[in-house]
């Protein structure tokens, strides 16, 4: 694929999700609202995005009224994350595009490859070293 083709599909992807929705803001509402109370350290570890420019895009999520950030009782300067109501409808709003694309990425493959590289892009973003399914 060329760069020029390679640009080409992400920006269909972001407009068939929603423009002002991005790859790691989806993923951080993905994952906040699957660990409802997660800090954003923990967050940055399970998306894998730099833990130092993790607050700015934060900032950004709860300025747009997706997520609230409260501190611990414990620790003032740890912010636990929780998704809004807004955050929850734009989850709804971008599932069906997000479906969309992620059939087109899919559609050169067979159902078994699609099924396998899906095992194991969740086993990557899971750390499992442990699947047996390979013995």
């Amino acid at each position: 694929m060329t760069t020029a083709a390679g640009r080409r599909k992400v920006r269909e992807s972001v407009e068939e999700c929603g423009g002002d929705l991005t790859a790691v803001q989806y993923a951080a509402l993905v994952t906040i609202g699957a660990h409802p109370g997660i800090d954003a350290t923990r967050l940055s570890e399970i998306i894998y995005f730099d833990r130092s420019t993790i607050g700015d895009v934060l900032d950004r999520m709860e300025g747009k009224g997706w997520i609230l950030r409260q501190s611990t009782p414990n620790d003032r300067r740890i912010k636990c994350l929780e998704l809004s109501s807004v955050g929850h409808t734009v989850l709804q709003q971008v599932e069906p595009g997000i479906r969309r694309v992620q059939e087109r990425l899919l559609a050169g493959l067979t159902s078994a490859e699609a099924k396998t590289l899906v095992r194991l892009l969740a086993k990557m973003a899971d750390g499992d070293e442990d699947d047996d399914a390979d013995d």
